[in-house]
């Protein structure tokens, strides 16, 4: 059982920035990708970014390629989001997963995910 706690949301003006993470606990191997999502009110969660098990590699939606950062530190088992230039489109809940896989430039996410931490970009 794998259990993920994300932390880092907040209230921030538009332009600014915020640090998501997401630390990993239980059966988990740091050999798998992990990844970002979010879901806005309404709407499906939606793919923001993953990174593979060694952080090689790494894969963005478009509109956040050039302002969003993802990273992992496997000794301690967290993959990071840094977000910068934040839009008030950003608004939603975050979502870690772990244990994916990536194929071609997809993420495909495990049933893996944590609790969700909220980010809100006022205009």
């Amino acid at each position: 059982q794998v259990q993920l706690v994300e932390s880092g949301g907040g209230l921030v003006q538009a332009g600014g920035s915020l640090r998501l993470s997401c630390a990993a606990s239980g059966r988990t191997s740091s050999r798998y990708a992990m990844g970002w999502f979010l879901q806005a009110p309404g709407k499906e969660r939606e793919f923001v970014a993953a990174i593979s098990w060694s952080g090689g590699r790494t894969y963005y939606r478009d509109s956040v390629k050039g302002r969003f950062t993802i990273s992992r530190d496997n000794a301690k088992n967290t993959v990071y989001l840094q977000m910068n230039s934040l839009k008030p489109e950003d608004t939603a809940v975050y979502y870690c997963n772990a244990d994916g896989t990536t194929y071609s430039g997809t993420y495909y996410p495990t049933d893996y995910w944590g609790q969700g931490t909220q980010v809100t970009v006022s205009s």
